[in-house]
């Protein structure tokens, strides 16, 4: 698989990702087992998780597998810390907290590092200063290797990120931000796409399938087997099953029936090849499913069929997005 460098960074990790987001819940150890073998072979290195996945549980799981399956050298390890489940306060992003949570993750993977740490989200009650500098401590103590952000929206990544430039040597230049991207939501290219891609910091896209809905699958009905069945995770795939998306996924359906691929490759190649990407990550319910989407390593798309795509998909841009004097 090929790998890219993440950002304006050294680092080096595999255009796709492996997303740990249902193990330790959905997906149990041996499909766990399965889908890491299976993504180690193909080249990959990036596998992504976080705290609170599974309650701690996709992190144990990890460990678990780096203890005998796949070498902890030939994997790219992302972790997140800062979601906390209280409903008063969904996110803490203050310096005792992401410390302790990342010594807690180092505990459950059973590592003396992770390769990449990101907060998971933007804690409003919490100086943004404050939050950064627990990434410093972290990479500075070796407990990190790199640093980035998830969730943070276009001034929160530019503030974060130009803050941390301020200082070079002393702060930790932020590696990559991860969020929601695919031809079903294309909202960070507003704001936060043209930040990251002025200040050098790597998007790490989440849910490029559009939560599933982009393979095809729920075209008809909604198969009993898929996350729109589930009890948990329906109210997650829900909001796109719309008309707007139908739309969508059948001009995706009708560009994988022209190159003879299917719907799920069309759209994870799309966001893998958008600008300032470097590595969607795909959340897989088993070995199966995985080697289905790493079988889009071999496809680049054509640029009529991007242009296509691109037009069926577009999001809604209006003045300040972009430049002024374009409207």
């Amino acid at each position: 698989m090929e790998q890219r460098h993440l950002g304006r960074t050294g680092l080096r990790v595999s255009r796709i990702g492996l997303g740990t987001l249902t193990w330790g819940r959905d997906t149990d150890e041996h499909d766990a087992a399965d889908m890491l073998k299976a993504f180690w072979e193909a080249g990959g290195t990036l596998v992504d998780t976080a705290d609170v996945y599974g309650d701690g549980e996709a992190e144990y799981l990890l460990g678990q597998l780096m203890d005998g399956l796949v070498p902890r050298r030939d994997l790219v390890i992302s972790t997140k810390a800062g979601s906390v489940p209280d409903p008063d306060r969904r996110v803490d992003g203050s310096r005792g907290h992401l410390l302790a949570a990342l010594d807690a993750s180092l505990n459950r993977l059973g590592t003396e590092y992770v390769d990449l740490w990101h907060v998971h989200a933007y804690d409003p009650g919490t100086p943004l200063e404050e939050t950064l500098q627990a990434l410093d401590i972290a990479v500075s103590s070796g407990r990190a290797r790199y640093a980035g952000v998830s969730n943070f929206c276009g001034w929160q990544l530019a503030k974060a990120a130009t803050w941390q430039l301020a200082a070079p040597g002393v702060r930790t230049r932020l590696a990559s931000t991860q969020l929601e991207y695919s031809l079903l939501q294309r909202g960070v290219e507003r704001e936060v796409l043209p930040a990251a891609l002025d200040l050098g910091v790597g998007l790490l896209p989440s849910s490029p399938l559009g939560r599933g809905v982009l393979t095809g699958k729920y075209r008809h009905t909604t198969p009993a087997d898929s996350r729109g069945a589930s009890e948990h995770l329906a109210p997650f795939v829900e909001p796109y099953l719309d008309d707007t998306a139908s739309r969508i996924v059948d001009a995706v359906t009708t560009a994988a029936d022209g190159l003879a691929v299917t719907p799920l490759q069309v759209a994870l190649a799309w966001v893998r090849d958008r600008p300032g990407v470097a590595a969607p990550i795909v959340g897989t319910r088993n070995a199966q499913q995985l080697t289905a989407a790493l079988s889009v390593e071999a496809l680049s798309l054509p640029d009529e069929i991007c242009r296509a795509l691109d037009d069926v998909s577009a999001p809604l841009h209006r003045y300040p997005d972009h430049d002024w004097s374009t409207l």
